[in-house]
């Protein structure tokens, strides 16, 4: 899994002004838990840009005031109107204790359905899955080459390897829609 660095600076007050006047800064507040502690600080936004603004999951290096700290971005939250980053919630890896987490899809194969001129739809670009730290996937993948016209695949279907993928199991994550011109050729038959 890929592994970032984050430098963080402790904050003294918490509160809506403290945090604002952070914003102001461009640093955004952060909070780490899953630990003994919970630990209340704040970094530069640029820092997050590899992190967040990513379709791939990642593991965060913390280094708060010279204290080093493993773990995953639980929660991120954006400002509604322009999207600024407003805070971000860190959960502390423990070897020995499973994480929840969204993990990428990624298809392997060749579908005979897009061959045969259909659509492939994407239904779920992120899984959920729980497993110790040392096993977290970078992507869970999905086979489609079996994959026919009209017909999609199910999270029961995909093959989990040292992890559980907690997704509901009979929602489709991939489907090979049928194109108009296809359906009007059959008809037409």
């Amino acid at each position: 899994m890929k592994t970032l660095e984050i430098i963080g600076f402790k904050r003294a007050n918490l509160g809506k002004k403290e945090s604002k006047d952070l914003r102001a800064e461009a640093m955004v507040p952060c909070v780490l838990y899953g630990g003994e502690k919970q630990v209340h600080f704040h970094a530069p936004m640029i820092m997050f840009r590899d992190l967040l603004y990513s379709p791939e999951a990642a593991q965060v290096n913390l280094n708060i005031e010279g204290d080093e700290y493993k773990a995953v971005v639980q929660a991120s939250q954006f400002h509604p109107v322009n999207e600024m980053l407003l805070h971000v919630d860190f959960l502390e890896l423990n070897d020995n204790k499973e994480v929840k987490m969204d993990v990428p899809v990624r298809y392997i194969g060749v579908s005979p359905g897009v061959l045969a001129g259909g659509k492939l739809v994407s239904k779920l670009r992120k899984l959920k899955v729980k497993a110790l730290p040392a096993n977290l996937p970078d992507f869970v993948e999905v086979n489609i080459s079996d994959l026919e016209l009209g017909k999609s695949v199910k999270v029961s279907k995909i093959e989990a390897k040292n992890y559980t993928i907690l997704t509901n199991p009979s929602a489709p994550v991939a489907t090979v829609t049928i194109p108009r011109a296809l359906k009007q050729a059959a008809n037409e038959k």
